[in-house]
């Protein structure tokens, strides 16, 4: 603790809220590697253990969990991670209050109705849209897992507006995928199939639901005054943030439901099994941007705007620097990489490389996103998502019936390429701050070298598992001396020195 101390005083300014945002982005790091692995287990688990079909309509259920999901939160997440952080700074604790209500328990209402209609109609929608009766029942589970989803997601968002990540980590990175992958392994592997898995997905959701709101119950402590209901504030915001996130969601499942509509279950799962595999790479843009975004709202509205353009820039860095090894690794090894999952699903090599292209904007764009929400500007980041959105659903239409998998892609990796540079160009013009900085260009040199040396090994060694082993290994070799040769600033030391107390408990009390 006296090290941590040291390292604020020194650095002083921006230095501490750096401290803090690497101090919550390393607990969430370490709940989002472990999410993630797990996340990929259960792909490959399901992809072994059901046949190719059955793959298709879990995660064409799933998408409906997650649109529908969205649909009922109606945008509180966003604005009960902004409105937490900002009552708190401004001390409104009967304001702040208000917010938890609203926000925890519109939502809920509103999943359960919508739950309710999908229930009634899921026979309707599986014959008639989808033309696969077998689509009915995972469509029903999805109704009942609805409330809790939605209950989760909505108390685990206002848990970051108290400057920690422990819950949102625990509960929604740890605990729920976990309990998931073992309690839908039990039940396929017993028998119980399709029916089995979706029954794991709304078991764990009920128990993550009671999880998260005894978290914030306590982060919120005892009621000791009346409510105040800033209805006009809370919903002026969170309509705005609600389109935007819908649109985004949209973004994500569009390609899934057309592609569903348009061609098989089969060509779903594989689809699927390719995303889970780019998504590997966010890891580190998920969790420290989950840190920096309250932070953001803090700055911004104490005028702290020097601190803010240098956490952004560095965090954006960060980020870039520490994905890009993930990012070669899947561009040149996505054969051997898909061939984890069963031989037939070799076939997605190159749209996981497409969508790792259009992961790669994201990534390089950093929390721009979250700069233009948290510092009060929602229709901004509503107008991208919305174009996106429609630019993703056109070109699907387009591509889709026929390119296939491979049009799917390329809508995908297009839209995430514009949305990312109309919000870097949003961030320059309303707050004059660009993220890119000569550390982001180190890494991109170290990449391009460590890109080299995969592909060496891959020309060499031909397909196959050891091929994968050793290219992992001369990746992560080339690339980490490429970065050490290049040269650390100091602020490089302050991240590499907290991370490193974080992740080994040695500065537990720094974490906030």
């Amino acid at each position: 603790m006296p090290g941590a101390l040291e390292e604020r005083g020194q650095q002083g300014g921006h230095g501490g809220e750096l401290i803090g945002v690497v101090s919550g982005g390393s607990l969430n790091l370490l709940g989002n590697a472990v999410s993630q692995v797990l996340r990929f287990a259960m792909v490959v688990m399901l992809a072994r253990l059901l046949d190719t079909a059955q793959v298709g309509l879990y995660f064409q259920a799933f998408a409906f969990l997650a649109i529908l999901g969205l649909l009922s939160l109606s945008g509180f997440q966003s604005a009960l991670t902004r409105f937490v952080a900002v009552f708190r700074v401004d001390e409104d604790y009967a304001s702040l209050r208000g917010t938890l209500r609203l926000g925890l328990g519109l939502p809920t209402v509103a999943g359960m109705a919508l739950g309710a209609v999908l229930f009634a109609v899921s026979s309707r929608l599986a014959e008639q849209v989808f033309h696969d009766p077998r689509l009915a029942s995972p469509l029903r589970f999805v109704a009942v897992a609805l409330p809790a989803t939605v209950l989760t997601d909505a108390a685990l968002s206002a848990t970051r507006g108290f400057k920690t990540m422990r819950p949102y980590a625990l509960v929604g990175l740890i605990f729920e995928p976990a309990s998931r992958l073992l309690l839908t392994w039990v039940l396929v592997a017993v028998g119980f199939g399709l029916s089995g898995a979706m029954f794991g997905l709304v078991a764990t959701n009920v128990a993550a639901a009671g999880l998260a709101v005894f978290a914030i119950r306590r982060l919120s402590g005892p009621s000791t005054s009346p409510a105040h209901y800033r209805w006009r504030r809370l919903f002026s915001f969170s309509t705005v943030s609600w389109v935007s996130t819908l649109a985004s969601t949209g973004l994500v499942w569009a390609d899934t439901i057309l592609l569903g509509i348009y061609g098989s279950a089969s060509d779903v799962a594989v689809y699927q099994v390719a995303t889970r595999l780019t998504l590997l790479v966010m890891i580190f843009m998920q969790s420290l941007n989950a840190a920096f975004a309250p932070r953001i709202a803090d700055l911004y509205r104490s005028g702290q705007r020097d601190s803010l353009g240098k956490l952004y820039s560095l965090v954006t860095s960060w980020i870039v620097r520490l994905s890009l090894p993930a990012f070669v690794l899947i561009m040149v090894f996505s054969r051997e990489l898909l061939s984890l999952f069963g031989d037939e699903f070799t076939a997605g090599a190159s749209i996981t490389v497409l969508l790792a292209v259009g992961t790669l904007f994201d990534v390089l764009s950093g929390p721009c996103g979250h700069m233009l929400v948290m510092s009060g500007r929602p229709a901004l980041t509503m107008a991208n998502n919305l174009c996106g959105l429609a630019l993703n659903i056109g070109l699907n239409l387009w591509l889709i019936p026929r390119y296939g998998l491979i049009g799917a892609g390329i809508a995908w990796a297009a839209s995430l390429a514009m949305i990312n540079v109309a919000r870097l160009a949003q961030v320059w013009f309303t707050m004059r701050l660009l993220p890119f900085d000569r550390g982001l260009m180190k890494g991109v040199g170290a990449a391009l070298a460590a890109a080299i040396a995969a592909l060496v090994v891959q020309r060499g060694g031909g397909n196959g598992l050891p091929t994968l082993a050793v290219g992992t290994l001369a990746i992560a070799v080339v690339y980490g001396g490429m970065i050490f040769l290049l040269g650390v600033t100091s602020d490089d030391r302050l991240v590499w020195k907290t991370l490193r107390r974080r992740m080994t408990g040695a500065d537990a009390d720094a974490a906030g």
